[in-house]
């Protein structure tokens, strides 16, 4: 018997809503929810490997230990015990700080694990957090912080609602939108073409969504920075400033006037790539459009001055008047307001008390052990874990937990920091996949697939472009003999605490009833207590009998009330942002010409439709047909190295080299060079039969983990120096 269900896509951030049709408890078809409020019936073709995830053989459903004779299935009791035991010893024999955790990208599509893993990351009392955002878009969470308070309060562009918008460094008719959930990207670009808007993308590549715009800019890798100060040089000096509806509320505004004065489109036309006239019509094109807004994304965030590109990005915005306008950028008021429970508290010091700590800001609170690089919402930038497991002294890490992450195919110098993972004393990995990282764990404990466990998307409906509020029932109940997230996470911290007389009873009635309520009782309290919760009278029960969602509206103006700064003014100069700007000088123009260098070539990253990092390689339907691991040349770099279209090339850095096939293309900007990240599956020990067989290089292997933006610790994985030659 048929059965037609609706649920949320969580593979990336447009959530998009679904309709699956089951028979049989199988199912026979995914397709988009046309009612959905959000997507509107749009999917992307990653919807599919829900079905392949869910039956995929290679995914385990009980944990494993790793023993002289393989992979061997053991009791959760077993695995619990185990992992909860090394953690202690090992920080009875070397101090708390011996123990880390890496948290992975799939943590927050996952509800359960956004609501109940920090109650097992915090048993451990570590200081050594790592996880994908520091590979990703740390920067843009930094700036939020600096300028508006609250790391998740991210600027969003008004897609539906403005006339012109640049995108910059991004290519969202891929990644579906990026810190800006917008399903059917492409869909909404056309429109703003269709009531006469435009839209301009600004890339080292004329990627999908340049193909669609109307004018596509190259532009060398890592020099946005300099664009943007160019940009806002041509806005202070034709005169084209405005604040708009934020003008009482925005400090340092002459500061930034003072700061651009020296950057005019002629001082950055070579070194961009993108000349004066260009720059400067770019400008006024934008101040000219009735709404306007300007989006960067990962392109610029990962790159060495990524922080200072976000910020200038936001101040840009901010200075054309199209901050928290309709048709600009705007802020999300989501039904599960996260944010709101981190409004600060202030602090009352009595005349006679003692000195208070410094106070803590979310950011460089503390520093790592090794190079000292700042800590982020008390995260270390994930560059640095390889060296803080392979230096000796005090605080040196002798045990990894990781959370739903690959960093052995994520971050920089992977090779180092896979052999770096062989030298802990004990590894334990939550995760339903043996892949390129897991391979080293002690333990391996599974959470259920996605379609095994509720969703309610807290992250990515406060990022959407649009209102909405969407809960899904897990379509089917996990294998018998299986665990929620919510069990595995409570559980384990249970196990961590140190029960004294009497509480030992206490804490595991505290844990059971916890698994009971779960998260639905959590995701409840937060929509009564939240923004609809009166004027809606929103709570999960009527959110329940919306299988589709609920449409709460478009984008409002909110601020200042939306503000998480401490007086209330959005801060347009940060401190740590204007200092760096000498560090952009210094290279740009106070360092003498550079010699002829080996390493003559950018390189940049890519996406593809088909993919989401490293994760969903193992989907046959997502990976068969061409070869999507390829390096992308532009034909004169091809040419003056011989370089046929289809050839293997070498592809080399300071820290490694890969052998990968080239597509020769002018879609490339001279001297740059695009290979895809997340592939590189070969590795011994993998139990990924699929991705094994289409398993790519990876890019990461040409990375370096001392390549970073300064600012903030983040990786640059773009505009990484490499060379390239014909390989056997």
């Amino acid at each position: 018997m048929k059965q037609t269900c609706y649920h949320a896509c969580n593979l990336c951030e447009a959530i998009c809503g679904l309709e699956l049709t089951l028979e049989d408890g199988e199912i026979i078809s995914i397709k988009g929810d046309k009612k959905d409020p959000l997507s509107k019936g749009h999917i992307c073709p990653k919807a599919i490997a829900l079905q392949d995830l869910y039956n995929d053989p290679d995914r385990l459903r009980m944990p494993v230990k790793k023993t002289s004779e393989g992979w061997q299935q053991i009791s959760w009791d077993e695995a619990f015990d185990t992992v909860t035991d090394k953690i202690k010893n090992i920080q009875k024999q070397h101090g708390k700080n011996a123990v880390a955790v890496y948290q992975g990208n799939p943590t927050v599509h996952n509800v359960e694990a956004m609501i109940f893993a920090s109650s097992f990351v915090r048993s451990i009392r570590t200081s050594n957090h790592f996880s994908a955002t520091s590979v990703d878009q740390l920067p843009e969470q930094l700036v939020s912080l600096l300028m508006f308070g609250h790391s998740l309060l991210i600027p969003l562009p008004d897609l539906d609602r403005t006339d012109f918008v640049i995108i910059i460094g991004a290519n969202p008719v891929v990644s579906n939108g990026s810190l800006m959930t917008a399903p059917g990207v492409k869909k909404r670009l056309k429109k703003i073409q269709q009531r006469n808007g435009k839209v301009i993308v600004i890339d080292p590549r004329k990627t999908e969504t340049a193909n669609m715009a109307d004018q596509h800019l190259f532009i060398k890798p890592g020099t946005d920075a300099l664009l943007l100060l160019a940009m806002l040089q041509v806005l202070f000096a034709e005169n084209l400033q405005t604040l708009g509806s934020v003008a009482a509320y925005c400090k340092d505004m002459e500061k930034i006037r003072e700061l651009v004065k020296d950057y005019p489109p002629e001082k950055v036309a070579d070194i961009t790539g993108i000349n004066t006239e260009q720059i400067r019509q770019l400008v006024k094109d934008f101040c000219q459009a009735k709404s306007a807004t300007c989006y960067g994304r990962i392109g610029v965030s990962t790159h060495e001055y990524g922080t200072l590109t976000q910020w200038l990005i936001v101040v840009f915005n901010v200075l054309s008047g199209n901050l928290d306008f309709p048709g600009g950028t705007m802020f999300s008021q989501p039904a599960f307001d996260f944010l709101a429970r981190k409004k600060s508290k202030k602090s009352t010091t009595k005349s006679n008390s003692k000195p208070q700590q410094k106070k803590r800001t979310g950011f460089a609170d503390k520093f790592s052990r090794v190079r000292k690089l700042p800590d982020f919402n008390g995260e270390f930038p994930v560059v640095t874990l390889a060296e803080e497991i392979l230096t000796e002294g005090e605080g040196q890490i002798k045990a990894l937990i990781t959370n739903a992450g690959n960093p052995v195919l994520s971050t920089p110098n992977a090779q180092k920091l896979d052999k770096a993972l062989q030298e802990l004393d004990f590894m334990a990995c939550i995760d339903f996949y043996i892949n390129e990282t897991t391979r080293h764990a002690d333990i391996i404990i599974p959470p259920p697939s996605p379609l095994e466990r509720p969703q309610y998307d807290i992250v990515f409906h406060t990022l959407a472009i649009q209102n909405t509020s969407r809960f899904s029932g897990a379509l089917f109940k996990p294998d018998k003999g299986s665990l929620t997230d919510t069990e595995i996470f409570l559980e384990l911290a249970h196990r961590m605490q140190k029960p004294t007389l009497g509480s030992k009873i206490i804490g595991r009635m505290k844990t059971e009833l916890f698994k009971k309520l779960g998260a639905e009782w959590v995701i409840n309290h937060q929509l009564k207590k939240g923004p609809y919760g009166k004027s809606h009278q929103l709570n999960l029960k009527k959110l329940k009998k919306q299988p589709h969602g609920i449409d709460l509206g478009p984008l409002q103006p909110c601020i200042p009330d939306r503000l998480f700064t401490e007086d209330k003014m959005i801060h347009l100069a940060p401190e740590v942002c204007v200092k760096d700007l000498k560090r952009l000088n210094q290279q740009f123009f106070q360092q003498s010409k550079a010699e002829e260098h080996e390493f003559d070539l950018l390189l940049i990253g890519r996406r593809d439709p088909r993919t989401n990092n490293s994760w969903l390689h193992n989907s046959y339907r997502l990976v068969k047909g061409k070869p999507r691991c390829l390096a992308f040349v532009h034909p004169d770099d091809a040419s003056k190295r011989e370089i046929t279209d289809g050839a293997t090339i070498l592809v080399k850095s300071r820290v490694g080299e890969i052998s990968i096939p080239v597509a020769v293309t002018e879609e490339m900007m001279p001297g740059v060079i695009s290979i895809p990240h997340g592939w590189g599956h070969q590795l011994e020990g993998v139990k990924l039969s699929i991705a094994e067989q289409h398993a790519g290089v990876n890019t990461n292997v040409l990375t370096d983990e001392l390549f970073i933006d300064k600012v903030s610790g983040n990786a640059a994985l773009n505009g990484v120096p490499v060379s390239i030659r014909c390989g056997a």
